[in-house]
């Protein structure tokens, strides 16, 4: 399984708050946020796991010297680009070529979910794919924190999902940020491309006007670290 991480976000409301570190770096519960999706990742069979930074110095070096001496003595199969881009969509772009054709998972490096969740949301995930029983598995929350959710319709009696909105009167579940895909999705991030659109939620919408049959895995909790104070929640979290 290849999975694919989106850390080339600014992180402007960590520095204006005083954190001092690119936010890949920064720590929750003694772990920089993106070694913890690759210890994640690794521990959930990662074939290849493979990262879009931005071109911030430290995290380069951080990332070249995880390709060269393994973290914390444990090899990891990965491969990064570093550019800069205007909205997660076009960085998922630029990993496409090194996605390929295969099945992969996908998350933005500022997501902090719960280990043992996302192990059986993998899990699922694979027999979905034996089985054919679906194009893609989306992971959602009824814990709405976020600024500018993107709500998500599924139906009441099969988790099929049905809209992503920008509003919902009757709000059931957001999106988690953490997308499980197959090699077709990027077929229709090369539409979204054509048309000149942007933001991850135009790409989920577009998925379905194509067609694919995306299905949504429901996490506990999951939070996204856009402010100093989201690291100590995350850590009361996974404590």
């Amino acid at each position: 399984m290849k999975y694919a991480i989106i850390a080339a976000g600014e992180g402007s409301r960590l520095t204006q708050e005083g954190v001092g570190v690119a936010k890949p770096l920064v720590e929750v519960a003694g772990q920089r946020l993106i070694d913890r999706l690759l210890n994640i990742f690794m521990d959930n069979g990662a074939s290849e796991i493979v990262v879009v930074c931005r071109e911030d110095a430290t995290v380069v070096q951080h990332l070249t010297d995880i390709q060269k001496l393994g973290l914390n003595g444990r090899q990891i199969p990965l491969r990064f680009i570093a550019k800069t881009t205007p909205s997660s969509m076009h960085s998922l772009w630029e990993l496409r070529e090194l996605i390929g054709n295969a099945p992969f998972c996908l998350t933005t490096v500022d997501t902090v979910f719960s280990e043992s969740e996302f192990a059986r949301f993998m899990a699922d995930y694979r027999h979905l794919l034996a089985a054919d029983e679906a194009d893609g598995l989306m992971g959602v929350t009824d814990y709405i924190d976020d600024e500018k959710p993107l709500y998500v319709r599924v139906e009441r009696e099969q988790p099929n999902i049905t809209a992503f909105l920008d509003s919902d009167p009757q709000p059931r579940y957001i999106s988690a940020g953490i997308y499980a895909l197959k090699p077709e999705a990027l077929t229709v991030l090369q539409h979204c491309m054509e048309r000149s659109e942007s933001r991850m939620r135009n790409f989920q919408r577009a998925l379905l006007a194509e067609g694919l049959r995306l299905r949504a895995w429901t996490f506990s909790k999951v939070l996204d670290i856009d402010h100093a104070s989201d690291v100590a929640k995350a850590e009361e979290f996974l404590r």
